[in-house]
């Protein structure tokens, strides 16, 4: 990935940084809930994801702008996580796939089971 804008296709590296396997499913969450949401409960509302891998989404996002981080001192220490504005500019995109993906999702899977069938015939 050569940056933002010096790609062949432009919005190749940006599809890469905000379409990771996790990355809508946290900002979608911290959407929801529209304030500061602690690691433990993104925990809860995504059961599918470790610990680990939820860290480093989380890091990666706050890296990449969409996720701001809140470290309240005390004991214990509490953190927070928030989408930021720029997250909030991704919503429109996300809405509009999904509903892309309600228009036309079984047209992919009818298409990936004709696929299958020739490919194993």
């Amino acid at each position: 990935m050569t940056g933002i804008a010096g790609d062949a296709c432009p919005i190749g590296p940006v599809m890469e940084l905000l379409f990771g396997r996790w990355t809508a499913d946290v900002l979608w969450v911290l959407d929801q809930d529209g304030g500061r949401v602690r690691f433990g409960e993104l925990q809860r509302r995504l059961p599918d994801i470790s610990p680990k891998v939820l860290s480093h989404t989380l890091r990666q996002l706050e890296r990449n702008g969409l996720v701001g981080r809140t470290h309240h001192p005390g004991v214990p220490p509490r953190v927070e996580y928030a989408a930021t504005p720029l997250a909030g500019t991704l919503i429109p995109v996300y809405d509009a796939l999904a509903d892309w993906s309600r228009a036309h999702g079984g047209e992919v899977l009818s298409a990936q089971a004709r696929y299958d069938a020739e490919e194993s015939a």
